[in-house]
């Protein structure tokens, strides 16, 4: 379905669109309707059994989480639980059997703390600058989280099982995505980045999408 995905690329372009020229009515239609195509696609070509599931699951709560952040009256909270959600659903994807233990496993979870430490501690100093103290616990457990998610999917290069190029887009998807969250938190929280808002929509949809194209090259319809 090369058509659909292409499709799926152009509605997230118009996006990328609305949010750079600040057009509001365009974004309430293509920010759900890219999600929403994504998760046609993965349906059509993939099919929805086994680990794709919870693809289809995150997808959905993506979905959802989109909706409450681009609302008029913001739910940040209700964003960001819907959003954990979608990415312990990514988790349980990744880990349909326990990762393995070895050095190269071991040095991926210090890499991770290592970078998922350092962004936290500066995103809780920017809430407390803020005086959105109350929020540093959920954020807290938002990054243990996707990190969390970050690590499974670098933990598919050295699997097994997993086919080199679906575990490559996995890994990429999971960069893209960690990316976008940290982009948000740290435009909204610690400093402004220029074109901060285009910069999280783009690496957000790019990595929804890869994430997807490796969970279908790994668990699609042979």
């Amino acid at each position: 379905m090369p058509i659909l995905l292409g499709i799926t690329f152009g509605m997230a372009a118009l996006d990328w669109i609305a949010v750079a020229k600040q057009i509001k009515q365009l974004e309430y239609l293509a920010k759900p309707a890219t999600i929403i195509l994504l998760l046609l696609w993965m349906w059509l070509v993939g099919g929805n059994k086994g680990p794709l599931s919870w693809f289809a699951l995150a997808l959905v709560c993506s979905l959802a989480g989109d909706i409450f952040l681009m609302l008029p009256t913001e739910k940040f909270i209700y964003g960001l639980v819907t959003f954990l959600l979608a990415h312990l659903a990514y988790l349980a994807g990744l880990n349909p059997s326990p990762p393995p233990l070895t050095v190269i496993s071991l040095m991926l979870v210090m890499l991770v703390t290592l970078v998922a430490t350092w962004l936290y501690r500066r995103i809780a100093a920017g809430l407390q600058r803020s005086g959105l103290i109350k929020l540093r616990l959920p954020v807290l457990v938002y990054s243990c989280v996707i990190s969390l998610m970050l690590l499974s999917a670098l933990v598919t290069l050295i699997r097994p099982e997993w086919d080199r190029n679906a575990a490559f887009l996995i890994c990429l998807g999971a960069l893209l995505f960690f990316a976008s969250d940290s982009l948000l938190a740290w435009n909204r929280f610690v400093a402004p980045l220029p074109h901060g808002k285009l910069l999280v929509i783009i690496t957000y949809h790019l990595g929804q999408i890869t994430l997807v194209a490796g969970a279908i090259t790994q668990f699609g319809r042979s």
